[in-house]
This record gives C-alpha cells, structure tokens and sequence, in this order.
C-alpha cells in the first residue's frame, strides 16, 4: 500500500510540472540587409513590409507585400500569411516591425526575420528598391 501511495505521488508531480504553460512562439532574428539578401533566394520565404501604404509607394523590396501596421485590419491580414514559412519583416527604421515579429511570434509563426535599420538601412546599403 506504501508503495501505491508513493506511485501515486511521484505520477501526479510528473503531471503537474509536465502542463506548465509554455507559448508557442517562434523565433525572431534581426537580420543585417546582407543576410535578408540572402534569405530572399529562398523561394519559401514571405516578405513583409508593415509600413504605410503610402510609405510602401514611394519605395519597397521587390516581391514585398505591404501589410501596414497601422491598420485596424492589420491582426487579421497578418494571419493569412503561412505560419509555417519563414517571414521577413521591415518597415521604415525597425520600430513597426518589432512590434509585428512579436505578433507574429505569439500567434505561432515559426520563423521570422527582422530587418535592422528598416529599408533606410537596406537603402543606405546599397540594395534596390522598387517604385510603383
């Protein structure tokens, strides 16, 4: 009978600190504009930027799509992206973008990149932009 009780124990402690309460969140990295070079060569990847539509007409990355952050609809646009692709954000100078990969993270996307320094960065670099 002491044995069952002791059983019976050490199963209930596996239990209960086998449920804590983990998020699912996926891994953001900030990348340089070198790296998101890169990663754009994979055919898998989205990329995003959450600037204004406005913003997004007077320059973007080539193949970008541009979820503004600032829209009332932004968390429902964010999650017609592929959770299970990786994301690269950007945004002006980095700020939006943050905020986005931390969205991003707890509504369980897997891996997402962050562009350092926004396209002001990936202009100063020297890489292209685009215009509509």
């Amino acid at each position: 009978m002491k044995q069952l009780a002791t059983i019976f124990t050490i199963a209930l402690l596996l239990l209960a600190t086998s449920c804590k309460n983990e998020e699912n969140t996926g891994e953001i990295k900030l990348v340089t504009p070198e790296e998101m070079h890169t990663l754009l060569d994979s055919k898998d990847v989205q990329l995003v930027d959450v600037r204004t539509p406005e913003e997004y007409s007077e320059g973007f990355i080539e193949h970008s799509q541009n979820i503004d952050f600032n829209s009332p609809t932004f968390d429902e646009d964010i999650l017609k992206l592929d959770k299970t692709k990786p994301v690269i954000l950007y945004c002006k100078g980095g700020g939006r973008s943050a905020k986005c990969a931390k969205k991003l993270s707890e509504a369980g996307f897997i891996k997402i990149y962050d562009l350092k320094g926004g396209i002001t960065q990936w202009k100063f670099k020297g890489f292209d932009v685009e215009t509509e």
